[in-house]
């Protein structure tokens, strides 16, 4: 069982950055593979970015690619997403998910069904 906590949401100016932070619990962080989505008022969740379980292999959505980063470190069993260049479309829930353990290497999942731990989301504002 992993639990994961975000932080790091808020408002934010147009072209703004955020650091989002997602903290697991457990003692196996390092074999799960982790992602971040969001979900806008009146929209399905989406895909932002996954990261797998050494931090070696990254994928991002194209809304998001250029602007955001995802990182991890497996010492600190934490996940971020670093924000740039914020724009208004991209508020939202973001959440943190993790998919695993994992025994040996996957590609990296891209759909919500694809992460078996979510974490309770945080609001990210981007104002205009």
């Amino acid at each position: 069982q992993m639990q994961l906590v975000e932080s790091g949401g808020g408002l934010v100016q147009a072209g703004g950055s955020l650091r989002l932070s997602c903290a697991a619990s457990g003692r196996t962080f390092s074999t799960y593979a982790m992602a971040w989505f969001r979900q806008a008022p009146g929209k399905e969740r989406e895909f932002v970015a996954a990261i797998s379980w050494v931090g070696s292999s990254t994928v991002y959505a194209d809304s998001v690619k250029g602007r955001f980063t995802i990182s991890r470190d497996n010492a600190k069993n934490t996940v971020y997403l670093q924000m740039n260049s914020l724009k208004p479309e991209d508020t939202a829930v973001y959440y943190c998910a993790a998919d695993g353990p994992l025994t040996t290497p996957q590609p990296l999942g891209i759909m919500w069904r694809q992460y078996d731990y979510w974490g309770q989301g945080t609001q990210v504002t981007v104002s205009s």
